[in-house]
């Protein structure tokens, strides 16, 4: 019912340090390309699209992402779950981090809706 698909961001502290990272363009490629494909899909505009370019996930809706998830975790753990280097929003409280999407999806006309996001397709 969702797919999950975001840029590699190599980790300073695993055996992909050395790997080159993904590119935005690829990503949001097959972002709209699993749209074309899956209409009904739950697809995420990711943190590591955000990470990579700083209006990625702006761009990652625009290319065909229907959700976005807040990083909800408390501050006190955030940096336990460091799945990539700079990861954007680890220093932003729950609140202002869904000040700071509710901003960044204004600005390309969406409004965020807070809600469960089950998946409505066909079962």
């Amino acid at each position: 019912h969702m797919i999950g698909m975001g840029p590699f961001i190599p980790h300073k502290d695993t055996p992909f340090r050395d790997f080159p990272a993904g590119s935005v363009k690829m990503t949001l490629f097959l972002l709209s390309l699993a749209r074309i494909m899956l209409p009904d899909v739950l697809l995420p505009a990711t943190t590591a699209l955000g990470t990579m370019k700083g209006d990625g996930r702006q761009k990652g809706v625009l290319a065909g992402a229907n959700v976005i998830m807040p990083n909800l975790s408390p501050l006190s753990v955030r940096k336990k779950y460091m799945l990539y280097d700079n990861k954007a929003g680890t220093e932003d409280d729950a609140a202002s981090g869904m000040e700071k999407l509710k901003k960044q999806m204004s600005e390309i006309g969406y409004e965020i809706v807070v809600t469960r996001g089950d998946y409505r397709g066909e079962q």
